[in-house]
């Protein structure tokens, strides 16, 4: 029940306050639209126009033209939940935001919110790489 009420609310109500949270951490809407853009495949100007529109929020990630798959290496807990664990796919999407919008507002980089760190496969991040190479 609570997922469905989730699902159906607007974007256009909902969107705003994930940029106000980050915002209130000193971040930027453009912070914000940038992750959501890399999260989801919009575009910026597809945002502006969603602000304007009465799409839900559930239609806005099921609509979302092109889910990075690089999304499936955000891990942690948001909601008190871990996002890794959620079942259902379109609350995990809608999870993943949030988690980004988090790392944003807790002082994380662009480049590390975004996973680009990865390696060629986008398998896993440099970091643990290198980690695991120096073990050897």
């Amino acid at each position: 029940m609570a997922n469905e009420k989730i699902y159906g609310m607007s974007f256009a109500k909902v969107y705003p306050m994930l940029i106000a949270k980050a915002e209130k951490k000193g971040r930027t809407k453009a912070e914000v639209d940038e992750i959501t853009c890399w999260l989801t495949g919009y575009s910026i100007e597809n945002l502006n126009g969603l602000m304007g529109s009465d799409i839900t929020y559930g239609d806005f990630f099921l609509q979302a033209p092109d889910l990075n798959p690089n999304r499936r290496l955000i891990k942690g807990v948001v909601c008190g939940v871990r996002v890794e664990d959620i079942e259902e796919p379109l609350m995990q999407e809608i999870r993943y935001l949030d988690k980004l919008v988090d790392e944003l507002a807790k002082g994380k980089t662009l480049s590390k919110i975004m996973r680009l760190q990865g390696n060629v496969f986008g398998e896993m991040p440099v970091y643990k790489t290198a980690t695991y190479v120096l073990k050897k």
